[in-house]
């Protein structure tokens, strides 16, 4: 490919919405509506201290990111049977030295890996394993055509889907999950997918969907059968997915009781399935969420959820053992132990101030990765944030071998993130 062609494919999706944004509405037929937002995030990693055989701590240099995403996002109804979805993310970052080697976070999960062929994630530098202290990334986030008739809905192309009705870990939810620590959830990552779903009757559907891996191998891609129906005041869906050569089977039920919401998610994944290759099924794994939540006050929220990760280890000397194993490099698992208590409570101070705390508390190791946060809405679609992730537990310790590094437990391992941002739509 020639320098013009290359250059072109990396510019030109975002060219193209950036000329619809600035398209007068009268200007084009039918229904359009483009819209989008700037967000900016500064982070600060203070990375843990790593203790030695008689206890004497170092500690590495704290690394900063401030990263920046310019969305801009398109829909087009051509009648009232197709619409047409477009989004594009330009990211330009700046960061220091440690940060531009990649993630000081240990999450082994690929959110772009379903997709068929993709843009070159990024624009500048142009050799990524060169370190830089400035970076602009690119994402062609969604490019979908919706076409619907009176039996199905049908979605090609580009899109987001998810599940799960658990507040925090979403066991069923393993195509492009975000972790825990993630700044921002607002928008689902889009994967290249053929979907259809058929409505059969309020709150009820069937929803069957193949998503196409790199290069369109089977082994890399992904298909799904997903029934929901309400029954008894209950929402209740069932899903059966191929994913990567294991078969996973999900349960999901939400309701009310007495006041309080209830839920409870799980999916138990059998590995290798569809792999002749595989060694065999011992890496099967069971995972499940459940938990309530209850409006408090009027102005206070809370809830509390328990997560069992049976793909995690019991001890901590074996958590990077796990990164090896299926559930850790295709099922996009991210927790290392095996059960967890994550309580939450949301307080509205006033109409433009929020507090909001979580912990994700790791029973088995006693360690604590914590949030606190509070948002400021400073004017109209402008939002202040400012928080902080903060692992609590025991220091990981150097190590000869298998791994220079030997952890004691799972989130004292973490590093220290602190973090403020900007957030403006339009």
């Amino acid at each position: 490919m020639c320098n013009v062609q290359r250059y072109l494919f990396k510019f030109l999706p975002g060219a193209l919405l950036f000329f619809l944004w600035m398209t007068p509405p009268f200007a084009v037929s039918g229904d359009l509506s483009v819209d989008g937002y700037f967000k900016s995030y500064l982070s600060v990693f203070q990375p843990a201290s790593i203790e030695d055989t008689i206890g004497n701590g170092m500690r590495p240099s704290p690394e900063a990111l401030l990263s920046n995403r310019l969305r801009l996002q398109a829909s087009y109804s051509l009648n009232k049977r197709v619409r047409i979805d477009a989004a594009y993310d330009l990211a330009p970052r700046f960061q220091s030295e440690g940060m531009a080697g990649g993630s000081l976070l240990f999450s082994p999960i690929d959110p772009l890996s379903y997709r068929v062929v993709d843009l070159d994630p990024l624009l500048y530098p142009s050799d990524p394993g060169s370190v830089h202290p400035f970076a602009l990334g690119q994402n062609l986030d969604r490019a979908a055509v919706t076409v619907r008739s009176k039996k199905v809905d049908w979605t090609i192309g580009r899109q987001a889907i998810a599940w799960g009705s658990a507040r925090v870990v979403n066991p069923t939810d393993i195509l492009a999950p975000f972790t825990f620590e993630t700044l921002d959830t607002e928008d689902r990552i889009g994967i290249d997918a053929v979907r259809a779903r058929i409505p059969l009757g309020n709150l009820s559907e069937i929803d069957a969907g193949y998503i196409l891996g790199r290069d369109l191998e089977f082994n890399q891609s992904a298909f799904y059968g997903r029934a929901a129906f309400h029954a008894f005041s209950t929402d209740i869906s069932f899903l059966c997915m191929g994913f990567r050569g294991n078969l996973l089977t999900g349960f999901d039920m939400a309701r009310s009781i007495g006041g309080a919401g209830f839920w409870l998610e799980t999916a138990y994944v059998e590995t290798g399935v569809f792999n002749e290759d595989a060694a065999g099924r011992e890496r099967d794994y069971f995972r499940l969420s459940t938990g309530v939540d209850y409006n408090l006050t009027g102005d206070t929220y809370g809830f509390l959820e328990y997560h069992f990760n049976g793909a995690g280890a019991t001890v901590a000397e074996e958590y990077l053992d796990r990164y090896l194993e299926p559930a850790y490099s295709e099922g996009s698992v991210y927790l290392l132990g095996r059960h967890y208590l994550i309580p939450g409570i949301v307080h509205q101070y006033n109409p433009l101030v929020s507090f909001t705390f979580q912990s994700l508390i790791n029973i088995s190791d006693a360690s604590v990765f914590i949030t606190p946060q509070v948002e400021y809405n400073i004017a109209s679609d402008v939002y202040l944030d400012a928080g902080a992730f903060v692992g609590i537990g025991k220091n990981p310790v150097f190590s000869e071998f298998p791994m220079p590094v030997a952890l004691r437990s799972e989130f004292g391992g973490y590093p220290n993130i602190y973090f403020s941002s900007l957030r403006y739509y339009f």
